[in-house]
């Protein structure tokens, strides 16, 4: 069943090819040693943010800002949206016969990872309710970027917060998670909430509370290609587009979300929470979830909040706003260690399914019959590219953190002030590797 492998790295500690206790501490070790190196030989603002980033030839400017351009794939992507509620609606009803939940939960929800991180903000170029948004918006004569409301700022990225929470929880805990019908019935849920929440609030509603679409453009914060403030596509340092991400109310829960759900998935798999808890309990699993992202937020709102004593004129206040896109890069290390073996095995799936999707006896792409290759990727690769990705993540997100500190705090209190946010990414670094390849 596709639940068995939904979000799942390593099935457990025997896959791990060194000592699990030397993973943590060697994990622990590099982040420490990065913060230490940093406040030797990092001690002004380096990172410049939306201004930063070498403009790309015009002629691809043009090619991708085409109005052509972007409608095609919409249209493509909207296409293929219908295809997988049609199929998950009247496919067929073993999941392992139906593309639907092994096109929408790897192929769609982690192949957004790389498809952001090399691309930059994919989901907002391709996604289909803002062809639907604007197409209604054209024909009864308005704005697309004015709905009946102007989108209230306090919101921030709060909705798209939630709309992730429902789709963790739908993919953590919701027992029936990998049934065709369940995964038609939420994306089609989904798609009218967003599209009428857009016609309400216009297409900002898009940017800031359409849970993939927020997902994808912060990943693409670390793409190499972006936007510059002046609107040219640059291909940049990746940190800079963590520089410039606004902080917005909201952008701790989105985040919050990530990591925490991520966490959850790894408790899930120990011995512990294996012992005690039905694996069905809906009750006992959401409220896990929910533990988690809440630990994930209270930790870090704490950290941001000792930071803020070591000075400075910023208001305390503005600290967990202004430090959380340091918590991206932490996200998306997570999200590689989680997914990569899923997306790499697993994945496979989607191809050989699309050969038959109706299970009619066609093989339109001559792969119907084929099988998953589990020899595709060693353990080893799997489980070096799992910790590496949560040790570069947090490494990449002391740097960010750093060079925000040293712009916050007053000069010689930047290392002492630091040490609060060191301690939790420390935590969260060791906690990570436990987790994944604990049991």
């Amino acid at each position: 069943m596709l639940q068995l492998f939904l979000a799942h790295g390593l099935g457990g500690r025997s896959d791990l090819p060194i000592p699990l206790g030397l993973a943590v501490r060697a994990a622990g070790a590099a982040v420490f040693v990065s913060f230490v190196a940093l406040a030797f030989l990092w001690p002004e603002p380096r990172l410049r943010g939306a201004e930063a980033g070498r403009p790309l030839p015009a002629v691809l400017e043009r090619v991708v800002d085409s109005p052509v351009t972007r409608t095609v794939l919409r249209v493509l992507v909207l296409a293929l949206a219908l295809f997988v509620v049609v199929v998950g609606l009247a496919g067929p009803d073993e999941t392992e016969a139906n593309i639907a939940p092994w096109l929408f939960h790897i192929t769609f929800w982690v192949g957004l990872i790389p498809a952001s991180l090399l691309l930059g903000a994919f989901w907002r170029y391709v996604n289909p309710l803002r062809l639907l948004h604007g197409g209604v918006a054209r024909l009864s004569g308005s704005d697309p970027g004015e709905g009946l409301r102007r989108y209230p700022e306090r919101l921030g990225y709060w909705p798209a917060a939630v709309s992730l929470a429902a789709f963790v929880w739908l993919e953590l805990v919701a027992p029936a998670r990998d049934e065709p019908y369940v995964v038609a019935s939420f994306i089609a849920i989904y798609g009218l909430v967003h599209f009428i929440a857009g016609a309400v609030y216009g297409d900002t509603w898009f940017a800031r509370g359409d849970g993939f679409e927020v997902y994808s453009s912060f990943i693409g914060r670390l793409s190499p290609f972006g936007r510059r403030g002046d609107g040219r596509l640059v291909v940049r340092n990746p940190l800079n587009g963590i520089d410039s991400v606004t902080p917005r109310a909201g952008l701790v829960a989105v985040v919050s979300v990530l990591i925490g759900s991520t966490a959850f998935d790894g408790l899930t798999r120990t011995r512990l929470w294996k012992d005690n808890v039905e694996a069905t309990s809906i009750p006992l699993g959401t409220l896990g979830l929910l533990g988690c992202v809440l630990v994930v937020a209270a930790t870090y709102v704490l950290a941001a909040r000792l930071t803020a004593r070591a000075g400075g004129d910023v208001p305390a206040g503005y600290y967990p706003g202004a430090f959380a896109a340091s918590l991206i890069p932490i996200a998306l290390g997570y999200a590689v260690a989680h997914y990569f073996s899923v997306f790499m095995l697993e994945g496979q799936r989607t191809l050989f399914l699309a050969s038959d999707p109706f299970e009619t006896g066609a093989n339109l792409f001559g792969m119907a019959r084929r099988r998953i290759d589990y020899a595709l990727v060693s353990p080893d690769t799997i489980a070096y590219t799992q910790v590496g990705a949560i040790v570069v993540g947090h490494v990449l997100g002391v740097i960010a953190a750093h060079d925000r500190a040293v712009r916050l705090l007053p000069k010689g209190s930047t290392a002492r002030g630091q040490f609060p946010m060191l301690v939790v990414m420390v935590v969260y670094t060791v906690t990570g590797v436990a987790l994944l390849f604990g049991s």
